[in-house]
């Protein structure tokens, strides 16, 4: 782990920021690359498109900030940090759907088309997301006897995140990075052949359900009040953020009928 990319004197690049912001350079990228390729106005998409991470970014953090206010009251100096965290990614993602949905009526963008172009930008900017999420180490994995365990060693890194020092842990935050990037991947080729608008932004969302929940049973950084249902393991317990994947899950599933419904509709 290197929780610090460069530091020249006074200037300190720490490697996650960096990370996060290549994620979202390449998310970008690609909204761009792929509105022009689709006909669409690829400016007024990427002004949409940038005032919905400012959105999801403030969203993030204050699902981070109001799931542990209690710590923030009686901690205030510690609402410092929610500067360099990244916040709650599914927090973040619910305000940036809503406001995208505003913004684009409001434009007159069209909608599900434009959602589907920004899908797989979200899975490969997540992706980066949580490389940097393993370089500073937040977001740490729980007890691991595998061969492909990870240990962390950096007190810098602990006194920012908390993550504990020489134990052998499960590389979730890679775990999750791959699967992003896998996403991405299947993403991008649904894009190409899709039979209708919103089919491909409907399958992110049913998609990262699946991989948010399943990489949840590895996640060693929970606190007992992140749990909705708390058993004597891991997969007998049930944490608020798989609720969320549930809740994504039917959402997704939900919004892929319909849309195809409304596809053959207008066919």
């Amino acid at each position: 782990m290197h929780p610090i990319l460069v530091k020249i004197g006074p200037l300190t690049v720490h490697t996650y920021g960096f990370l996060m912001a290549v994620g979202v350079a390449c998310g970008l990228w690609f909204i761009y690359v792929q509105a022009k390729r689709s006909g669409l106005d690829a400016v007024r998409i990427m002004d949409a498109a940038f005032y919905t991470i400012i959105v999801s970014l403030i969203g993030a953090k204050l699902v981070l900030f109001l799931s542990n206010a209690g710590y923030y009251v009686s901690y205030p100096r510690e609402l410092f940090s929610l500067a360099r965290s990244g916040g709650v990614f599914q927090g973040g993602l619910a305000f940036g759907v809503v406001f995208a949905l505003w913004y684009f009526r409001r434009k007159r963008i069209p909608t599900w088309k434009t959602a589907d172009l920004i899908a797989p930008a979200l899975a490969l900017g997540h992706g980066f997301g949580r490389i940097g999420c393993f370089s500073a180490g937040c977001c740490y994995g729980s007890e691991c006897g595998l061969p492909w365990a990870v240990v962390f060693k950096d007190p810098y890194a602990a006194q920012l995140t908390g993550v504990r020092l020489d134990e052998r842990m499960h590389p979730v935050q890679l775990y999750e990075a791959a699967l992003n990037f896998l996403n991405f991947g299947v993403l991008f080729l649904i894009l190409r052949k899709k039979r209708f608008d919103g089919q491909v932004f409907a399958l992110y969302i049913l998609n990262y359900s699946v991989i948010r929940f399943f990489t949840e049973y590895f996640r060693g950084d929970h606190g007992d009040n992140i749990y909705f249902i708390r058993g004597h393991s891991a997969l007998s317990s049930l944490s608020y953020p798989q609720l969320a994947c549930v809740v994504g899950l039917i959402c997704g599933i939900a919004l892929l009928v319909v849309l195809r419904r409304r596809g053959r509709a207008h066919a």
